[in-house]
């Protein structure tokens, strides 16, 4: 994994020398996925804790390993920034050029976008190292603190249905990375407290997330649709046109309508490999939404696929799965002094 990452980062080096503007949307794809990726076990391992859940607690180390990797996310933001101008129209536009995006200077300037990308970090990824911190010293003294630190946690509603929408996919998708993970430990002899019960309750959570996932993204198409509000609508016309509509409808189908008729199968949420296949399939339709989210802003005119489309996230997730092996290695892979530990083994 590190040759590989090592190998995949030089590459897409040459890339950004190359080829910045297919590069900076490649790299932003890549980005984006891992990071919703991220940023959902960050959510669950929250929602462990503001619950008080009892079912997570055999792979919540897990999550706070995932969680963690945010900080290395940050360093793989900062091509982003580099290459801004191939990416945001907006940052090469003057004051008094365009009168739509003037009324929204306050909020799209560059100084303004910075802050806000490393404050997000700082908070996100904060929050994910204390709480993975926390987790580890009660694994030494068997301190409860870390059982109470966000049970009061709230969450504000966002003005839009893009949040959401991204919330949606970044939650199912994550679910469905924990169970990948969980059961590729469990084949290396690890993690064999989890049961099947705990599958079941995670497939119940894959297909929950797939439900809402299509609620969302169904609900902002329709109010978009019925407003025909040409600077919204301009979304779904390049996505809906071209070589682009195929796709779109694959994820329509791939990401809904399959999981759901499968996972409403009680008896395949308790089949690890089976599964697992789903988890699989979930986490590659993760990957489309991201692609169609991200590259017709490109190639508006239909699909180009170009090799950085590949090696981007490639790079990128070689060398999250080398640090997160890494991160496994130096605790132990569940809290085993959690006071909850039996209730969820039970």
């Amino acid at each position: 994994l590190a040759g590989g990452a090592v190998v995949g980062l030089l590459l897409c080096l040459i890339g950004a020398i190359r080829s910045p503007t297919q590069f900076s949307f490649s790299w932003m794809f890549g980005f984006f996925y891992f990071f919703t990726l991220c940023c959902g076990c960050l959510f669950w391992t929250i929602v462990h804790h503001a619950t008080d859940a009892e079912w997570s607690v055999v792979v919540r180390r897990q999550l706070e390993n995932m969680a963690l990797l945010l900080f290395a996310l940050f360093i793989f933001a900062i091509p982003i920034l580099v290459l801004r101008h191939h990416l945001f129209e907006w940052t090469n536009i003057v004051p008094g050029q365009n009168t739509v995006l003037d009324s929204k200077r306050e909020y799209l300037n560059w100084p303004f976008f910075v802050f806000r990308t490393v404050l997000y970090f700082v908070l996100l990824g904060g929050v994910a190292f204390f709480l993975r911190r926390f987790s580890v010293a009660q694994d030494r003294d068997g301190n409860p603190r870390c059982t109470v630190w966000m049970r009061k946690v709230a969450f504000a509603g966002l003005p839009t249905m893009w949040g959401p929408y991204i919330f949606a996919g970044a939650a199912g998708s994550s679910m469905s990375l924990l169970v990948l993970v969980t059961t590729a430990l469990r084949q290396a002899g690890y993690l064999k407290l989890v049961t099947l019960e705990h599958y079941h309750i995670m497939g119940k959570w894959m297909l929950a997330f797939s439900v809402f996932w299509a609620y969302i993204g169904f609900s902002q198409y329709m109010l978009q649709w019925y407003a025909n509000v040409p600077e919204e609508t301009q979304f779904y016309l390049v996505r809906n046109t071209a070589s682009w509509w195929p796709l779109s409808m694959l994820l329509m189908i791939g990401r809904f309508f399959g999981p759901f008729s499968i996972l409403l199968l009680q008896g395949i949420k308790k089949r690890p490999h089976q599964l697992c296949i789903i988890a699989g399939w979930i986490m590659f339709m993760q990957a489309l939404d991201m692609y169609l989210i991200v590259l017709p802003s490109l190639h508006g005119t239909g699909v180009h696929l170009s090799i950085w489309d590949f090696l981007c996230p490639i790079a990128i997730g070689c060398s999250l799965a080398f640090l997160y092996l890494r991160l496994i290695g130096k605790t132990s892979t569940f809290p085993v002094r959690d006071p909850r530990l039996i209730e969820s083994l039970r």
